[in-house]
């Protein structure tokens, strides 16, 4: 019985391991697939990838699978799993889908919003406008203020399923931005973009502030699209709608 205990017991004082190696080997994962690293329909193989990730074939097995959960990596039956594809018409889908649910959960965090969500939001702002312009070297941490940014203009939204699925689209929004930061010749003033969304939403104005976040979430996928319809850009694997 107190073998049985002491066993249990270890097991217990493991799982917070295990879980935080599964995590971060989920996190490194989606980072790389993200920033193009691991390539759109690439092969995911457990058994080179343990030793790149530097983590067990089981733990691996787990991050992979939290991955096809959010739809960045598809499953092949059997036969295991691959990096999800890329294509203009996902782009599009998910660019929609974001627009409208996150517009609106603007208007209603703005209506909502109090001191704290006030302050949250100009700490987030100071941030973010401190690693602005983009540098190529700082861009993963830049990527980490936007997120939280953005967060912050959607705190006083009092709906966690609204920000849980708009984190999932966010993810996938992040894949397609990687490439279009790559497209020569592409003129934007990100800051100015989030200046005016900042400054509105600061103000109550939620009508104005919904306008201006949506011409922000839309001005990726368009700039990506019009380079790749033009032949200016290109992505590993990406299906092109053929213009008629």
């Amino acid at each position: 019985m107190a073998k049985r205990a002491l066993l249990q017991a270890l097991d217990d004082d493991a799982q917070p391991i295990v879980r935080t190696l599964i995590e971060q080997a989920y996190e490194r994962l989606r980072d790389d697939i993200i920033e193009g690293l691991l390539l759109p329909g690439e092969k995911l193989r457990v058994e080179h990838l343990k030793d790149r990730y530097g983590v067990g074939a089981g733990t691996l097995r787990e991050a992979i699978t939290r991955l096809a959960s959010d739809a960045l990596v598809v499953t092949e039956g059997q036969r295991g799993f691959r990096v999800a594809p890329i294509a203009l018409e996902e782009l599009e889908d998910v660019t929609n889908l974001r627009v409208q649910i996150e517009t609106e959960a603007l208007r209603r965090s703005i209506r909502a919003g109090d001191a704290a969500w006030r302050a949250a939001l100009e700490q987030a702002w100071a941030a973010l406008s401190a690693e602005e312009p983009i540098a190529p070297e700082r861009r993963s941490a830049w990527e980490q203020l936007n997120l939280r940014f953005h967060e912050a203009l959607l705190g006083g939204c009092a709906s966690p399923w609204t920000l849980r699925v708009l984190r999932l689209l966010t993810r996938h929004s992040e894949r397609y931005r990687s490439y279009a930061m790559q497209v020569p010749g592409s003129v934007r003033d990100v800051h100015a973009e989030h200046q005016a969304i900042f400054e509105y939403a600061m103000s109550g104005q939620d009508a104005r502030a919904a306008l201006a976040l949506e011409a922000h979430i839309r001005s990726t996928p368009d700039l990506l699209i019009k380079a790749l319809r033009e032949g200016r850009a290109s992505l590993p694997g990406c299906i092109t709608a053929q213009e008629d």
